[in-house]
């Protein structure tokens, strides 16, 4: 499975089954998420069999069950651009996820930090968790419904793009991709620019929460241009209104 289709495939899943994941897909999870840790300059660590921090309706309001496995990204929380690249990384590491046939969620608030094994320094602290595990065939009742409610309005690639004349082809598949990608209660809040021949991203708020969004839609951006026909179109520099920088 190529990333793009797992960008197809992925959806949020809140209900997870009890089987665990087998040590050596689990020792694969470490060294990706080990890999990109040291590329994008932040912390991804690893909990399995370990639903502490979701364990209880206090904890996570209903929302979620038998969450046992999970990615926890630390990084300074005003450390913008940490954050970015927390989003961009958790978001290739979620499609990876993906790939091999778990069930992922972003989590920002429905969860108990408190709870999380992690060793924090200095001014770090948990961002945000990706659940991963296992999960039933069909989504249950309460998924259709959260997701009903926080999809009643989705943006499309037109809504999100600034343009001053005719966009290249892969642009328009980068958008494609964009249309895909998870953001904070759905917001969908990054504006891609494509003007003189220079392509940018930005967000108005620059908030904690809207910088991870910003880095998940970079990356969904990069894959989408790059998988219409198999050429890496370029990398995104990181930052607020960064450019896009041709290959």
């Amino acid at each position: 499975m190529t990333l793009l289709e797992a960008i197809d495939l992925r959806r949020s899943r809140r209900k997870y089954l009890s089987d665990p994941i087998p040590p050596d897909m689990a020792e694969s999870l470490i060294a990706l998420a080990d890999e990109y840790s040291k590329s994008g300059g932040m912390r991804m660590e690893l909990v399995f069999s370990d639903g502490a921090a979701f364990n209880g309706l206090r904890k996570s309001y209903g929302m979620f069950s038998n969450v046992q496995n999970y990615a926890g990204l630390i990084a300074d929380e005003n450390d913008f651009s940490a954050v970015e690249r927390l989003g961009y990384f958790g978001e290739l590491f979620m499609l990876h996820a993906v790939s091999t046939g778990l069930g992922t969620c972003w989590v920002g608030g429905s969860f108990d930090r408190g709870s999380c094994p992690f060793q924090l320094t200095g001014g770090e602290s948990v961002v945000c968790v990706i659940t991963l595990g296992y999960t039933p065939q069909r989504d249950s009742p309460r998924e259709k419904l959260i997701r009903g409610v926080t999809h009643l309005k989705t943006k499309s690639a037109e809504e999100m793009t600034d343009a001053d004349s005719p966009v290249p082809g892969w642009f328009t598949d980068g958008m494609r991709a964009v249309e895909k990608a998870p953001s904070a209660v759905n917001r969908q809040p990054v504006m891609f620019s494509c003007r003189e021949g220079k392509v940018t991203a930005g967000i108005k708020d620059a908030g904690s929460f809207s910088m991870l969004d910003l880095g998940i839609a970079k990356l969904h951006f990069e894959l989408g241009a790059m998988f219409g026909d198999g050429i890496l179109r370029g990398k995104w520099d990181f930052g607020n209104n960064a450019e896009f920088v041709y290959e």
